[in-house]
This record gives C-alpha cells, structure tokens and sequence, in this order.
C-alpha cells in the first residue's frame, strides 16, 4: 500500500521567511493539525472531515482557503510537483510531521528537488538528512502536545512569531542548550510595528536574525 496523504493544496510562490527567503518554491500544504494554535492562519487545514475530500483536480483547481483535501500518493505528489518550475519544495501544513516523511522526502530528493518542512516541533520528525527543518516551536498550545527535544536538535532553523517580550524569553528557555543550530529566526506576529521593533531589537541584542514574511509584503500566497 503506497503512503498516502491528506493534500490541502499544492502552489508555486516564493518562500517569504527565514533562511530560504526569496527562494523560488512548491509549497505542499498537508491536512491535518491537532496542536490548535489560536492565532494560526490555516485553521482550515486542522481536521481532516471525510466529508470535505474532493479529487486532486478539484483541489489543485481552488484559489481560496478552504477545508476540502484530496488523498495523494507519492507518486501524485510527485507528478503535480512536477508541473512546476520551482526546484525547492516546501512541506508544510497543518502539522506535516502527523506524517511519516521520509519516503516522500527521499523520492524528491531524488528527483533532484531540495526540500524544506515547517513543523511546530509537537512530533517525531521522520525525513531525510538532506531535508531542511524549520521548526517553529508552539508552546502551551490547546492541543496539549509539548515541544520534543529530538524536533529541537534536528532544527536547521528556529522560527518563532513574537508578538511580546515574554515570547523571546519563553523561547531562549526554550531552546537553551537543546539546538544544534544558530538560525533563530524572530518573526513579527501579525506585522504589527511594535513586535517589528521588538524582534528587531532582540535580533540586534542576541545575535539572532529577523524574518519579517517578505511574501506578505510582496502580496502573494
């Protein structure tokens, strides 16, 4: 039996945070999300309702948010990625790491795509070596999951929205002594200038860096 997923959508933009900022990508958004943070903006993406399951067509077709879902196998992953110029994949969600990655992973890679995931830390990650991981640590969440320390040490980035000081100190506790990375990325919660400046001045104080979600600004998905 082949793996199987739950597909929200499948798009070609760029990637507006982080490290790979400006990268030309195919963000491959999975269904599926039980952590249940407040301020997400995927909320469609949390249930995966049988109810809501289309073709692959109908999903690739949609141009708003929506909760409706196609199962795609890694054959399908593959062969719609392939409709696309980007050579940088990014898997995203919902929480991807609900899934086992690494078969889908190693076929892209072989395929000659590099590939990013952004997960919330709550779950095993199971990709490849050459994958990149954004982990973006989601702490105190309703969902009720804690961020793993195995997540953390696999992290080729840290990516955290910040909206207060108390969000830069929970996330220094946080990550203090548990990464191997020395990407930790302050992003703006809802590009407000008081969390701009904030993230700006911590940056500037720890060393870290600022990702300030040039897609948003540049007003594509």
């Amino acid at each position: 039996m082949p793996d199987m997923f739950a597909v929200n959508e499948v798009f070609q933009s760029i990637q507006g945070e982080a490290h790979h900022a400006g990268t030309p990508s195919v963000f491959v958004r999975l269904q599926g999300c039980a952590v249940g943070c407040p301020w997400c903006d995927t909320k469609h993406t949390w249930d995966i309702n049988p109810d809501q399951e289309v073709s692959l067509e109908q999903m690739l077709a949609k141009d708003v948010d929506a909760p409706t879902f196609a199962r795609m196998s890694r054959g399908d992953i593959l062969s719609v990625i392939g409709r696309f110029n980007a050579r940088h994949v990014v898997i995203t969600g919902g929480e991807p790491c609900s899934y086992d990655l690494r078969s889908l992973t190693e076929d892209l890679t072989r395929a000659g795509r590099s590939v990013q995931i952004e997960t919330s830390g709550t779950q095993p990650v199971r990709v490849t070596r050459e994958t990149w991981v954004t982990v973006s640590p989601k702490l105190g969440m309703p969902g009720g999951f804690a961020v793993l320390d195995e997540a953390l040490a696999r992290a080729n980035e840290i990516k955290l929205p910040i909206g207060k000081r108390a969000d830069v100190e929970r996330l220094a506790a946080l990550i203090a002594g548990r990464i191997t990375t020395n990407e930790i990325w302050l992003q703006p919660l809802s590009r407000s200038q008081k969390a701009t400046e904030l993230c700006l001045s911590q940056a500037i104080d720890r060393n870290w860096k600022l990702s300030v979600q040039v897609h948003q600004f540049l007003g594509v998905r």
